[in-house]
């Protein structure tokens, strides 16, 4: 414990944020079995946020028990008849009961929950969206980062720059197919609009070794480094560009790698020893790279911001849902495939640590969060896993074809074969978040 527990930072924000991330999301998704087995006919005995003892409860006019349970890990939904939480057995007959109502209107509630995780997610992707709005091929500078003084930096917020090393360009598409041709250097020519006319300046490397943000449990996270920090040398040769950087991590073959970086006016050493990270690869699959877990940009990165309307806000909400679901499934395949490691398989010690970075580094940050885990929930529980929503719609999709349901027999050997999968998943990716905190 006196290994892990620095890792997390404050414990008690960790514990809390993954307490709050998962309150919403279950939440959400239980409503959503809720309110459409309720729009069915489906009469909801009890809706419980949580497992084990009940702190809280209340009776509302429709006869449904709301309580708050004392172990914030989950949730479910009671229905008439179900003879237990998970809507497994129980008498029928009556049609508002669950077993007595419709297959259609079975289903619905089923398959409700995780369509109200993805709604959950397509909402808060959207409002994200509309707030950050989406930057313009105009690169109006509107803040310059802070660099050492040894910099020539002649840049200025308000400008507006057109061309870099000679070549000018019109679109980002253009200005990154510049830079991608240029070489690592301290300095570079800027042509800029400035008062009305254009004029030649002097900046850094359009794609410096600047720090734009420290993804958690990487390699730069464990060492210290920071938002804003400028990377001066790696393996005591100067570093300019991200690029160098990049080329550095590749060859170190995973061993450590020391470096200095400037960090509002003062100069740090740091160690840093790159890991393995599954990377998405131009073929859409995942193989593991060396990295070292840090986002970088150009100096255009505050550019002129254009605001974001609802549909297209809406739009890029779906996109982003649907790239969570792909990118997860691709996971799965590649880990299945030998690609990557299974040590990708993330548990709840790593979900608190994240939740917990991410209500550190700023509100909007934990939301979309939330709004990942969001459709990862709903995605897990599509999986046709007894005992998941998946599961039962299979059932329900046997009982269609069929025209009976699955035999009371069937149900109890499906089920415990189903909690037996979801158990050793549990175990697995425990065991992979104790193996991580104990080798890094």
């Amino acid at each position: 414990m006196t290994q892990i527990l620095p890792t997390f930072g404050n414990v008690g924000l960790t514990v809390l944020a993954l307490i709050v991330a998962l309150s919403i999301i279950v939440a959400v998704h239980e409503y959503g079995h809720y309110i459409v087995g309720r729009w069915s006919g489906i009469h909801a005995e009890t809706f419980s946020l949580g497992f084990g003892p009940v702190i809280w409860s209340g009776v509302d006019r429709r006869g449904t028990k709301w309580q708050i349970s004392a172990l914030p890990l989950g949730g479910y939904v009671k229905f008439l008849g179900d003879a237990n939480a998970a809507s497994v057995g129980g008498t029928g007959g009556a049609r508002n009961t669950m077993l007595g109502a419709p297959l259609w209107a079975r289903a619905a509630t089923v398959a409700a929950g995780p369509v109200f995780n993805f709604i959950l997610s397509l909402v808060v992707f959207a409002g994200l969206a509309m707030w950050y709005g989406k930057v313009t091929d105009k690169m109006v500078i509107s803040s310059i980062p802070a660099f050492p003084d040894s910099f020539v930096q002649e840049l200025q917020p308000g400008d507006e720059v057109i061309g870099i090393d000679g070549q000018r360009f019109a679109t980002t598409g253009e200005l990154n197919a510049i830079v991608d041709t240029l070489s690592s250097q301290p300095a570079v020519d800027y042509l800029v609009i400035r008062d009305g006319g254009e004029t030649t300046v002097r900046g850094p490397y359009p794609a410096p070794a600047l720090v734009r943000g420290v993804n958690p449990r990487t390699a730069a996270s464990a060492a210290g480094l920071v938002e804003g920090d400028v990377v001066l040398t790696m393996n005591g040769s100067p570093v300019y560009a991200f690029s160098d950087m990049i080329k550095v991590v590749a060859a170190s073959d995973g061993a450590e790698i020391p470096m200095t970086v400037w960090r509002n006016g003062t100069i740090r050493d740091f160690a840093i020893t790159p890991r393995p990270t599954a990377v998405q690869q131009d073929d859409g699959g995942l193989a593991e790279e060396l990295k070292l877990g840090i986002g970088g940009g150009n100096l255009f990165f505050d550019v002129e911001i254009q605001p974001v309307g609802p549909f297209e806000a809406l739009w890029s909400g779906a996109k982003s849902v649907w790239y969570v679901i792909s990118s997860s499934l691709t996971g799965i395949y590649s880990i299945l495939a030998g690609k990557i490691s299974p040590s990708n398989v993330n548990g709840p010690i790593a979900m608190a640590q994240i939740s917990g970075q991410m209500a550190t580094t700023g509100l909007a940050d934990f939301i979309g969060w939330v709004a990942i885990l969001s459709t990862a929930v709903g995605l897990l529980n599509l999986f046709p896993i007894p005992v998941l929503d998946g599961g039962h719609l299979v059932f329900h999709a046997y009982e269609a074809v069929t025209g009976r349901q699955p035999s009371d027999g069937a149900l109890r050997v499906l089920m415990a074969i189903g909690l037996g999968l979801i158990g050793t998943l549990m175990i697995f990716a425990l065991s992979n978040d104790l193996w991580y905190f104990f080798k890094y």
